[in-house]
């Protein structure tokens, strides 16, 4: 069997050196496979992609071109006169994932995908790939395989189609804050000291001397909360953290927002409005991807349900029948328990005090409480905010109560100088959500290029 493999590869082999490579030259696309049908009929257009597969059934012989939108047939019969010999004979030596751009035209035909296929004239192989590929569509892997050659695995509709509601879902993100007059921001990502006095920091050497890769956004979207009032940003942040959890990843896309003469009711209001816009969205734009991925995406009735912090305490311990005190973080443990009898999205409002950043307010008539919140949906946290602190003498106060020097904060003291409006905010995981409209079980499958502890390639 080994000689019978060696001897297919080095016909393979043979078949590459055989068929050299051309330029585009004054070649170019003139549609993608999405916007043709039955109804062009006739048409000459030029395509581009990667061969997907290919055969011949006796006179027979097609090809599935794949580009970025989707697929469509080439199609030669050997009794075609409007097809080239040349043509006819360079289809059956195509390999798996080789770049070719047919110029050709279109013929309906139910019988093809899509109803209609293309008559090529010409193709040229602009590019080719191994002939042994670690990855084929359809194909059983492990995650940790796929991810080694990412950048095949992406061209698989199951991964494609993660990837598309990704761009619907940002998109209609940043559609809703525009649309509700919210300016878009750009933080610094690599940042002096820690910003919420954590010690889950990645160190870098700046020139001569120490920084970190910013962890978040939240002191930078708090000052230019004064500046623009309301702003948001959708951009990574990272996190030293060596979880090995399908939630957790070590660099994260995130989405903050921030609103000035605003509170914790504000943020509430304003973004479970952003999420029924974005769900609607993805409804409308992404059926297919929907349909690849077996999800059907519910729309939440506003407003969200809305719990306190205590009231899920009581909940755990009376239905859930789970072992939990007041004060006390709510373990993954704890959220799956919560999950067996809360599903959907809704909000954990008034945590600890104690349990929140410095920045989060505490409440007026209950300062053991804070104005503070998670979105959660089901077990999964997918935000987290409240109303901030805008009182400079308060703020350093509640510095000096988590045991963080007032000096380490001295450049986002001194905005507070200048007129700090009251003002509130979220950040929202843009991985997780991913894994909720896709309904993918582990968040690298969400993420491009994912890192973790123990991966850092591609």
């Amino acid at each position: 069997m080994m000689g019978h493999y060696g001897h297919i590869h080095r016909k393979q082999r043979q078949i590459d050196m055989d068929i050299e490579l051309q330029h585009m030259d004054e070649w170019r696309k003139t549609h993608y496979s999405s916007e043709l049908s039955a109804d062009d009929d006739g048409k000459e257009v030029v395509l581009g992609g990667w061969v997907i597969k290919n055969k011949s059934l006796g006179g027979l012989k097609f090809f599935i071109l794949q580009d970025r939108e989707g697929t469509c047939q080439v199609t030669a019969k050997d009794d075609n006169p409007d097809v080239p010999d040349t043509v006819k004979e360079l289809i059956p030596e195509l390999g798996l994932m080789w770049v070719v751009m047919i110029k050709g035209t279109v013929h309906a035909d139910s019988r093809a995908p899509g109803g209609f296929e293309i008559i090529p004239n010409e193709i040229k192989v602009v590019n080719k790939a191994i002939p042994q590929l670690p990855l084929v569509e359809g194909g059983k892997a492990e995650l940790d395989t796929r991810l080694n050659s990412r950048v095949l695995d992406l061209r698989f509709k199951y991964s494609q189609s993660i990837f598309k509601i990704q761009h619907v879902m940002l998109a209609g993100f940043r559609e809703f804050f525009y649309q509700n007059h919210f300016t878009e921001i750009s933080t610094p990502k690599i940042i002096g000291s820690a910003t919420e006095g954590g010690t889950e920091l990645f160190p870098i050497i700046y020139f001569n001397r120490e920084a970190f890769l910013s962890q978040s956004a939240q002191l930078y979207k708090e000052q230019l909360s004064s500046v623009f009032e309301r702003v948001f940003e959708i951009a990574p942040c990272y996190r030293a953290e060596s979880s090995h959890t399908k939630r957790h990843l070590c660099e994260i896309l995130t989405l903050d927002m921030e609103m000035a003469f605003a509170n914790i009711d504000d943020v509430l209001g304003t973004f479970e409005k952003a999420l029924v816009h974005v769900l609607e969205k993805v409804n409308a734009e992404c059926p297919e991807q929907l349909k690849v991925l077996k999800q059907k995406l519910e729309i939440p009735e506003l407003p969200l349900k809305r719990y306190t912090y205590s009231e899920i305490i009581e909940l755990l311990q009376t239905k859930g029948k789970y072992n939990i005190e007041w004060g006390e973080d709510i373990t993954t443990d704890a959220y799956r328990v919560l999950d067996k009898f809360m599903k959907g999205y809704f909000y954990i409002q008034n945590w600890p005090t104690e349990a929140k950043p410095f920045y989060i307010q505490p409440c007026k008539d209950d300062p053991k409480v804070s104005e503070s919140f998670d979105l959660q949906y089901g077990f999964l946290e997918l935000a987290s905010g409240g109303t901030r602190i805008h009182n400079k003498e308060y703020l350093i106060e509640r510095l000096q109560e988590k045991k963080l020097n007032p000096e380490s904060f001295a450049d986002h003291l001194a905005a507070f100088d200048y007129g700090m409006p009251p003002h509130a905010g979220l950040g929202f995981g843009v991985g997780r959500f991913l894994t909720v409209l896709t309904g993918a079980q582990d968040i690298r499958e969400a993420v491009l290029y994912p890192r973790t502890p123990e991966r850092l390639t591609p």
